[in-house]
C-alpha cells in the first residue's frame, strides 16, 4: 500500500487546547492523519505536497446532537411516508450538506429504521459517499409509546419492527436492547429518559425510562466500553440519568439547580440545542403544527436556554449539539452565535465542537484537536472566529483526511 504524505500550511492554526493562534503553521499529514506539528526550526519535507489554507483555520467541527438519515423531522408520524432505502438517500445528502458547512464528525444520536445510520457510516468510512465521521446509535431506546416510538398512528394501522426495534419493556429488554444495538454497530447508545417535543402524545416533562432501566442500559453498555447519551428535557429525568452514569444529557431544557450540581459532579457532558427552539417556532406557525407541539416548544426552549447559561457558570461540561435533522442540515453553525449569547467566549463555543465534544464522544485520541495521531480534519474561515463568532457560518475550506472535500 502506498503512503500518502503531505504538508498543509495554514496561515492562523487555532489550538483550541491552548488557545493560541499559531501562524504560518505547518502540519505534516501522513495517510490522513496529523504525523507532526512542524516548527520554523523544523525545515521544509522533501517529497511532499503542500496545501496552503488562507484564512483562519480551526479543527474539524464536531456536532454531538445530530440526526443524519431521513429527511427534516416535523409534527407528525416520523417514517412512514419513506421507505428504508429512500431514507438512506436522503441521509447521503444530509451527510454531503453536513460535512461541507465544516462539521467533519457527527455523533448521530437516532433514526427511527434500526440500523441505517450504521449503514451510511459505512458508505461513508468506505469512501462511497461524502460525509463527517458518524458515531451511530443503531436505534433509539424507548418506552411503548415514548418520544422515540412510532406514535399519531390509528390503532390498527401496524407498523414495521425496523421502526420499533429500540421499544424495551423491562430492564432485562433494555439489557438485550443494548447488546443488539451494539453488535449491529452502534458506537453510542441513545436512551429517551423523557418525553419529547416533536413526538405526539408524551409529555416532556414526564419520566419514560425509570431508574432501572437507565442503570441496565449504563452497565451493559459500559461492559463493551460504549457510553450512553440520555434525551432528557425533565427535570426529575435528567437527574435519573446523571445518577445512573450516562455520558451525556440531551436538550436539559428543565434542569434545576439541583440537576446542575449534579452535572458538575459527576462530570456529565451537557448537549443542548439552544437554537432549536426558534426554527420550530417558526417552521410550526408557517406550517400548521398542532398547538400541543408548538406549546411544548414554548415551555422549553426559553427555560433551556436559562439552564445553559446556569450550567455555563457553573462550570459544566458543554459539548455542541444542534439537533440537526430537526431543523435544515448545514446551518449547525448558527448555535455557536446563540451560546456565546448565554455565556460563553467564542473560545468555549469552539472547544465545545471541538476538543469538549471529542471527549464526550470517547474520540479525543482521533479528532477535536490537530495534535499528532488525530486525523486531520480542518475548516478554514474568511476572519477570525474569536473576534466574531458569526464568521463560523461561512466555511471557505473543509479538509478532512487531509483532502479538500469542499
Amino acid at each position: 500500500m502506498t503512503t500518502s504524505r503531505s504538508l498543509i500550511r495554514a496561515d492562523h492554526l487555532l489550538d483550541p487546547i491552548a488557545g493560541d493562534w499559531a501562524h504560518d503553521a505547518r502540519l505534516l499529514v501522513v495517510d490522513g492523519r496529523v504525523e507532526a506539528v512542524l516548527t520554523p526550526g523544523d525545515g521544509q519535507p522533501a517529497g511532499v505536497d503542500e496545501l496552503a489554507v488562507a484564512g483562519w483555520v480551526l479543527p474539524g467541527l464536531i456536532d454531538c446532537h445530530s440526526h443524519q438519515v431521513g429527511d427534516i423531522e416535523y409534527a407528525g408520524v416520523p417514517a412512514t411516508m419513506t421507505s428504508a432505502s429512500e431514507e438512506a438517500l436522503i441521509g447521503v445528502r444530509n451527510a454531503r450538506t453536513t460535512l461541507a458547512a465544516g462539521f467533519t464528525t457527527v455523533r448521530d444520536v437516532g433514526s427511527y429504521r434500526a440500523f441505517v445510520d450504521v449503514e451510511l457510516q459505512h458508505a461513508i468510512d468506505a469512501g462511497w459517499t461524502p460525509g463527517p465521521r458518524m458515531q451511530c446509535c443503531g436505534a433509539m431506546v424507548t418506552s411503548p409509546g415514548g418520544g422515540g416510538d412510532v406514535t399519531g398512528l390509528a390503532r390498527d394501522i401496524g407498523v414495521p419492527e425496523s421502526l420499533r426495534f429500540g421499544v424495551v419493556r423491562t430492564p432485562q429488554d433494555m439489557r438485550e436492547k443494548v447488546r443488539a444495538l451494539i453488535g449491529g454497530g452502534a458506537g453510542v447508545i441513545k436512551l429517551i429518559v423523557t418525553g419529547a417535543v416533536l413526538t405526539r402524545g408524551t409529555k416532556p416533562g414526564f419520566v419514560e425510562l425509570d431508574t432501572p432501566m437507565v442503570e441496565a442500559a449504563v452497565e451493559e453498555a459500559g461492559r463493551q466500553g460504549v457510553y450512553v447519551a440520555a434525551h432528557a428535557h425533565g427535570t426529575e429525568g435528567i437527574k435519573v440519568a446523571i445518577r445512573a452514569g450516562v455520558r451525556s444529557i440531551e436538550h436539559g431544557s428543565l434542569i434545576d439547580d439541583e440537576g446542575i450540581d449534579l452535572l458538575v459532579t459527576h462530570g456529565t457532558y451537557l448537549v443542548a440545542d439552544v437554537y432549536d427552539g426558534d426554527w420550530i417556532n417558526e417552521e410550526g406557525a408557517r406550517a400548521g403544527w398542532p398547538a400541543e407541539t408548538m406549546a411544548k416548544n414554548v415551555m422549553t426552549t426559553e427555560a433551556q436556554r436559562e439552564g445553559f447559561g446556569k450550567a455555563v457558570r457553573a462550570g459544566a461540561r458543554i459539548a455542541f449539539g444542534t439537533d440537526s435533522g430537526v431543523y435544515p442540515h448545514g446551518r449547525n453553525a448558527i448555535q455557536f452565535g446563540y451560546q456565546v449569547r448565554l455565556g460563553q467566549s467564542p473560545l468555549e463555543a469552539i472547544r465545545s465542537a471541538t476538543v469538549v465534544a471529542a471527549e464526550c464522544m470517547g474520540w479525543e485520541d482521533r479528532v477535536g484537536s490537530l495534535q499528532p495521531g488525530r486525523f486531520a480534519d480542518l475548516v478554514a474561515f474568511p476572519s477570525d472566529p474569536l473576534q466574531d463568532v458569526e464568521t463560523l457560518r461561512s466555511p471557505s475550506l473543509v479538509i478532512k483526511g487531509g483532502e479538500p472535500v469542499r
